[in-house]
């Protein structure tokens, strides 16, 4: 398997990932009106994923690094694939969260491995674009699956639209399985970490520059999580919009995000391989935070969902410009320890997803309207810029030396 194969392979990857993931959303209507769901019970089930997936991001990244990427991550993809199905058969509420928490421990495996995988296959010079096209697929996917899940819950009824979903999951776990292979004939150049040496896993963990990395991982998770919970049920019931009308405005801020995917990943490298190397992650990520800032702010304040969705779209783009240098990032300083480095970030980030699915209902229910919600995720944002311009790292040493 060659490099790009194996880059396609991982995009691949992360658009199943987020067409099980967001399907929920789609599903949230007919779901909750047959099991008897309130609002605030759904806002458990998405943050029972996150919760999940959060808590189990240090354990899977420290899997992918002692096992390796070809096993960890064809387990993973097998096991999520079959709650991705059992979430189809569920009867009760107990039930659903014991599901959607076990499937986010699941899926938590995904870009840890992911990453190490990039980290065995890929120089330093090349992650920013590799980081950019993973992740691209999960917008991609996101925005995929609200059609997708409507014309599916249409067609065949939400339970059998879940069995469905569990399928691409399982082939690709056989034939990730089968072909790839932990590390290249030819392994990449190694460049020494900034840092002057090799750090171990605690000394990264416990750097600064970890928990600014962490600090803004939070805040775009939190900004951009609405997308994959709130956001179609809020346009459906603030515009009184159909589901597949919903379904289809919800479906542009994903693909927006997926082009910034791409856009951040070129624009890392690119001035990586410059004489700005120093902000190949920084000027991204900051160009980003800004974008998000100044959209989420207002969405409450349009009137119509095309004035929704534009603001939508456009802070999905600017919190999606953060994630490929926040991975390249984690990588730089993780080294051999990216899958549990990553994890880690990747862990806090989804904090953000949880108080952000759960923030959405309460805060809603407890001032009337979405303005409150919108404005802590532009402040939230705004903190982020001020993290990433003392990002450096560097800094990784910096927990150690002070002893």
């Amino acid at each position: 398997m060659g490099r790009y194969l194996v880059i396609a392979s991982l995009f691949v990857l992360s658009l199943i990932t987020y067409i099980d993931r967001a399907a929920i959303s789609s599903s949230k209507g007919v779901m909750a009106a047959d099991l008897s769901l309130s609002d605030q019970a759904m806002g458990a089930v998405f943050s029972a994923f996150a919760l999940g997936y959060a808590i189990a991001q240090i354990p899977s990244g420290w899997f992918a690094d002692r096992f390796g990427p070809r096993l960890a991550l064809s387990a993973v993809v097998t096991v999520w694939s079959l709650f991705t199905a059992l979430t189809g058969a569920v009867r009760s509420l107990n039930v659903l969260l014991l599901i959607r928490f076990l499937f986010g421990i699941a899926e938590a495996g995904a870009f840890p491995g992911g990453a190490r995988a990039i980290y065995n296959w890929l120089p330093v010079s090349a992650r920013g674009i590799a980081n950019g096209v993973m992740f691209s697929g999960t917008r991609l996917g996101a925005a995929f699956a609200f059609p997708l899940m409507a014309q599916l819950i249409e067609g065949w009824g939400w339970r059998n639209a879940f069995y469905l979903l569990a399928l691409p999951g399982l082939l690709w776990a056989l034939l990730w399985g089968v072909f790839f292979r932990n590390q290249p004939a030819e392994p990449p150049a190694r460049e020494q970490s900034a840092a002057g040496s090799q750090p171990t896993f605690g000394q990264v963990f416990r750097s600064k520059a970890m928990a600014l990395n962490m600090f803004q991982y939070f805040s775009g998770n939190f900004t951009f999580f609405i997308c994959l919970s709130w956001m179609l049920p809020y346009l459906q019931q603030r515009y009184e919009l159909s589901l597949t009308e919903a379904a289809g405005y919800s479906a542009i801020p994903l693909v927006f995000g997926g082009t910034a995917q791409w856009a951040a990943g070129f624009l890392v490298d690119r001035l990586y391989n410059s004489k700005h190397r120093a902000w190949s992650r920084r000027l991204p990520a900051i160009t980003g935070f800004v974008l998000a800032a100044g959209a989420i702010s207002v969405v409450s304040l349009m009137e119509s969902p095309f004035g929704a969705v534009v603001c939508f779209a456009v802070a999905t783009f600017g919190a999606d410009m953060t994630i490929s240098p926040s991975w390249a990032y984690c990588i730089d300083i993780g080294g051999k320890n990216s899958g549990a480095v990553s994890g880690s970030m990747n862990m806090v980030g989804n904090f953000g997803s949880f108080v952000s699915a759960n923030a959405f209902p309460f805060l809603f229910r407890l001032t009337g309207g979405a303005f409150t919600y919108f404005a802590i995720a532009a402040l939230l944002n705004v903190i982020s810029i001020a993290c990433w311009a003392r990002m450096r790292p560097g800094m990784i040493m910096e927990a150690g030396s002070a002893r």
